[in-house]
C-alpha cells in the first residue's frame, strides 16, 4: 500500500479531470485544505517528534532547508504543488520546469514512507486534488494528450520511486534522519500554504475550518 496509494490517488485525480471535467471551484478548495491539514498534522505527530528523538544534531537547520528547497521548486513550478496553477495560454509543449520541480518534490515526499506508513494516506490525499487541478488545468492549456499522459503519469511513479530508493538502498539509511528532516521542511512549507490559499482572500469559513479539524483529528488517530 505505501506504493500503490501515492500513485493510485494521481491516477484517480488524472482520470477525474478527464472524464468528469470538474469545476476548480469550492469543493476542490475543501479538500485542498483537508489535505493540507491531514498532512501536516501526520508530519508534526510522527516525523517531528522521530527525528527529535533521535538526537541527531542540526535537525532544525535540515529543516529550514527543507523549507528553503520547496520555495527554490516553487520558483519553477509556480505553487503547483499546493494546486495553485494558473494562465490561459496555450501550451504547445511540455513545460518541463513545471515537471521537473513537481517530480523532485514527489520523490522526496516518498523517503520517509518507507518507515512511515501511515504518510502514504497523507501523500495520497494530497496529491488527489492537485492531480485533479493540474490535469484540469493541461487540459484547459491544450496540452496534447500523449504528454499530459505522460507528465501525469511520471508524477505519479515519483514518490513510489521515492519509496523504493529509501527503503533498497543502505547508505541512504545513514541519513535518513538528515533526509527526513529536509522533508519535514518541504511539507510544512507545503501544508501551511495549502491551508492559507484553499479560500479566496485567504479568509476563513465554517466549511474550511471543519474540514481543517477534520483532518487534524484523522490524522491523530491513525
Amino acid at each position: 500500500m505505501n506504493y500503490l496509494l501515492p500513485l493510485l490517488s494521481v491516477l484517480t485525480g488524472y482520470l477525474v479531470a478527464v472524464i468528469l471535467e470538474p469545476k476548480v471551484k469550492q469543493n476542490l478548495k475543501l479538500l485542498l485544505a483537508f489535505s493540507g491539514s491531514f498532512l501536516l498534522s501526520l508530519t508534526v505527530l510522527h516525523l517531528l517528534p522521530e527525528v527529535y528523538e533521535s538526537r541527531e544534531k542540526h535537525v532544525g537547520i535540515f529543516i529550514m532547508m527543507g523549507i528553503l528547497i520547496q520555495i527554490i521548486l516553487e520558483f519553477f513550478s509556480k505553487g503547483a504543488e499546493h494546486g495553485h496553477v494558473h494562465g490561459h495560454d496555450k501550451l504547445s509543449r511540455m513545460p518541463w520546469l513545471l515537471f521537473i520541480s513537481l517530480c523532485i518534490h514527489a520523490f522526496l515526499e516518498g523517503f520517509p514512507v518507507a518507515r512511515h506508513n501511515d504518510l502514504a494516506y497523507g501523500i495520497a490525499i494530497h496529491h488527489l486534488p492537485i492531480a485533479i487541478i493540474l490535469t484540469t488545468f493541461f487540459i484547459k492549456a491544450e496540452l496534447k494528450k500523449t504528454a499530459l499522459f505522460f507528465f501525469m503519469l511520471t508524477f505519479a511513479l515519483m514518490t513510489p520511486l521515492g519509496t523504493l530508493v529509501s527503503g533498497n538502498f543502505e547508505f541512504l539509511s545513514q541519513y535518513y534522519i538528515q533526509i527526513t528532516a529536509i522533508v519535514i521542511g518541504i511539507l510544512f512549507h507545503i501544508s501551511s500554504t495549502i491551508i492559507f490559499e484553499s479560500s479566496e482572500g485567504h479568509k476563513f469559513n465554517i466549511a474550511k475550518v471543519s474540514m481543517i479539524i477534520l483532518g487534524i483529528v484523522l490524522a491523530s488517530l491513525l
